[in-house]
Formats: C-alpha cells, structure tokens, sequence
C-alpha cells in the first residue's frame, strides 16, 4: 500500500486528521508519530483522543514519558520519548503500563522503543511547511487502522498530488 499523504494548513485540520485517523484504530493498536520539534504531533494526538472520547486535556506527556487517558470504552495512551537516547538503560517494564491490549497508544519520538511496539504498528510522519503549513504522511500496517480512502488519499485537508515530495 502506498503511504497516505496530506497537507494541513491549520491546527483544526491536524486534529480532524488525528481524528479521523482514530477512527480506524482499535485496543492493541500502535501509531508511531515522527516529526521535528513543532511539527505538530502532540496536535494530530489531541485530536485523535478527542474523536476516541478523551475528555481531560491532552499534552506533550514529554516529562513524564507517558500519559494514560480513559476514553469512551477504550484506553489511550499517550508517550513521548524524547528524553530517553534508548531503553537499554531503563526498566524493562517501563512501557508496559502504556502498550496493553486494552489501549490504543500513540508514541512521539519512537526511536528509543526500537523493537518494543507490539500490536498493529502506524506510523505517521509530520514536517513543518512553513507557516501552519504542515505535511502529513501516513504508512498503514495491514490492519483495520486505515485512515484514508482506498485509493491512499486522506479527506482531511489538501491532499498532495504525487508530484509533492513526501515527509522524511
């Protein structure tokens, strides 16, 4: 399957794309979300909670590696790594609390997790576009976490044509 690609002029469309990905996710599913600082992942997270029932506020869990949301009738999780170069070093439990298989769990900076993601694995990378300007590309595992057409177009915002270059 072909990457999804997009492009998201706004924070609203960032989180209607998070939310409309959420939709095709279930317990035990994994998004990964790559980006640069500011890239808007936290935002694409937010808005996918939202659509899953999160209630509370949703921030960078990016001092406390991981947040735990309860949703309507399933478990988010929240991490993002950023602070930790890998796990070697760390509890060997150190996830468990977050990648269960009652819960969907999105992971910022994933790099340090290397090898630890079990489940139905999504990966979505984010670049800055300049301005709110933000390009979005999604890599679905064959699963039912499709959040894009049969075609491997998005609906949520402007969608790139094929002559756009992707996010690295």
């Amino acid at each position: 399957m072909r990457p999804s690609r997009l492009i998201s002029t706004s924070a609203v469309e960032t989180e209607a794309f998070g939310a409309r990905l959420a939709e095709r996710l279930g317990p035990g599913d994994v998004v990964v979300v790559r980006g640069d600082l500011g890239a808007g992942k936290t935002t694409l997270v937010r808005g996918a909670c939202r659509a899953l029932g999160v209630e509370e506020p949703v921030t960078s869990p990016t001092f406390t590696i991981g947040q735990r949301y309860r949703g309507a009738g399933v478990a988010v999780s929240h991490l993002d790594l950023y602070r930790l170069p890998g796990l070697e070093q760390e509890d060997p439990a150190l996830l468990d609390d977050y990648l269960t298989p009652d819960a969907i769990a999105f992971v910022e900076w994933p790099a340090a997790a290397s090898g630890r993601l079990r489940g139905p694995v999504q990966e979505v990378r984010m670049r800055h576009g300049g301005g709110d300007r933000r390009e979005i590309e999604l890599d679905s595992a064959p699963s039912r976490a499709q959040a894009c057409s049969n075609d491997g177009r998005c609906s949520i915002g402007r969608e790139t044509s094929s002559k756009e270059e992707a996010p690295q």
